[in-house]
């Protein structure tokens, strides 16, 4: 019998390893198909080699069987993570109903219940006096949405905005976008874009860093504005990110942001804030500029918006809405099921007090990668706001800046990457260099799925060190 129960195993263990090799072989096949047909433009691929079979929660699994802890997160927009029970039961009620998928612009009863309960979130102060347009599937056609807008309101001619910040990869919005290196080869970027000192505080851009970085970025806009000789045009806006998310979760000082309202209100200039990775929950509030306790006069949506699905729009104060009919307009605008899976998404929010949970990940994530960077030269900045956490890789064998930190090391952190990706976990990268370790995990993450994943992170931290520590 016992010899018997052997052959079996053996058998069940030979079919398992056929299986999986037969599974290694589909997946080489599916990616090298990609790699011979697909876009050279695709990016995340080329770091996380892999064919997603199937995937819920912060969990995704590949073809192959093996199993990855997402911190990636559709860039943000899986508020909830893949596939959550509140976001695939509103899809199903979407089709079960045979309620139009496409309406374009057309009125719904689902739209106007999704406008109410995206208007109910907003602070008080603008829920009365808040208008939305519907864009296409982008946040980048949100970003030109709202450039119109305010150039169509205010007759200004200019746009400032932020080094180090990012809203798209169209040429307008990609010509507000601090990346050089995307843009560098295109002709015909919009023209009047300015470009203002973001108080980065780790890499001031003025060299003195602590709390003169953002009293100094504050002076700087406000001269500017005031200077007959600063030759920029009036401007029509001022677009920002509260927290810069491609620019390496660089979180803006919330004295600075409440100076920055200050200075533009007083001079009558729009001040449109980015909220498309950075809004519904991600800092901790609904919207990450109610952490200074400010009101926009433009707020840019997308992402988690639409409760994982394609969906855009633009709110902004009623006195903005100057445009005539078909001022912009978008072909799928009219997306039901983003705004059935982003209601669900926004109710299961508020109803089930997810930003309390943000509150308590953030203050977890924050507080072990801390205490890894104080055991690792190479980690020399820890940031972020809320579940958009960043970690700056350095080269402590290298030289200093003015303020005295190591200067970025992109390589190291791609090593990081990599070994994050071997050992079970997607993290993204980002800021100057790609020296930054990006964090975006779903707003429900648990506290054990949290451990897991630092668990993870801190061991790839440390095999990713030695093989450099090797190399040399």
């Amino acid at each position: 019998m016992q010899n018997k129960n052997h052959r079996q195993q053996f058998r069940l263990e030979s079919i398992i390893r056929s299986v999986r090799a037969m599974s290694v072989e589909v997946q080489t096949e599916y990616l090298k198909m990609q790699n011979e047909k697909e876009s050279n433009a695709r990016s995340y691929p080329r770091h996380f080699p892999l064919v997603i079979s199937k995937a819920h929660g912060v969990k995704i699994t590949d073809t192959e069987g093996r199993v990855f802890y997402d911190c990636l997160a559709g860039a943000g927009t899986l508020a909830l993570g893949h596939n959550h029970d509140t976001v695939v039961n509103a899809i199903r009620d979407v089709l079960d109903q045979q309620i139009p998928l496409h309406t374009l612009d057309l009125a719904t009863p689902l739209k106007l219940s999704y406008m109410q309960e995206l208007f109910s979130i907003l602070p008080a102060e603008m829920r009365d006096i808040a208008k939305i347009q519907f864009c296409g599937p982008t946040g980048a056609d949100a970003v030109e949405a709202a450039i119109k807008l305010v150039k169509h309101a205010t007759g200004g001619k200019s746009i400032l905005a932020f080094q180090g910040g990012y809203h798209g990869s169209t040429q307008a919005t990609m010509s507000m976008s601090g990346n050089l290196s995307k843009k560098q080869h295109l002709q015909s970027l919009l023209p009047d874009v300015h470009f203002l000192p973001f108080p980065y505080k780790y890499r001031c851009p003025f060299g003195v860093g602590e709390g003169m970085t953002a009293r100094l970025s504050a002076q700087y806009i406000e001269n500017l504005l005031d200077d007959c000789e600063s030759g920029i045009a009036a401007p029509c806006g001022v677009i920002v990110e509260t927290v810069q998310g491609e620019g390496g979760a660089i979180p803006a000082d919330i004295e600075w942001l409440k100076e920055l309202r200050r200075i533009t209100a007083e001079r009558s200039i729009p001040l449109i804030i980015d909220e498309v990775q950075t809004g519904i929950g991600r800092t901790g509030r609904m919207f990450s500029f109610e952490h200074a306790g400010i009101i926009p006069d433009v707020i840019i949506c997308s992402k988690a918006v639409g409760g994982s699905l394609p969906m855009s729009v633009v709110i902004y104060r009623e006195e903005l809405d100057q445009w005539q009919p078909g001022a912009h307009t978008g072909t799928f605008r009219g997306n039901q099921l983003a705004m059935a899976a982003g209601l669900a998404t926004l109710r299961y929010i508020r109803e089930q007090d997810v930003l309390h949970n943000v509150h308590l990940r953030s203050e977890q994530f924050m507080n072990q990668l801390n205490a890894l960077k104080e055991r690792y030269a190479e980690i020399g900045d820890v940031r972020g706001r809320g579940l958009m956490i960043g970690v700056e890789v350095v080269d402590p064998m290298g030289r200093k800046d003015r303020l005295g930190h190591y200067l970025p090391n992109g390589a190291l952190a791609e090593s990081i990457q990599r070994e994050c990706f071997k050992n079970g976990l997607i993290v993204e990268l980002g800021g100057r260099h790609s020296a930054v370790v990006r964090f975006l995990p779903p707003l429900n993450i648990t506290e054990q799925e949290t451990n897991a994943i630092l668990a993870i992170f801190e061991k790839s931290v440390a095999e990713a060190i030695a093989l450099a520590t090797s190399a040399c």
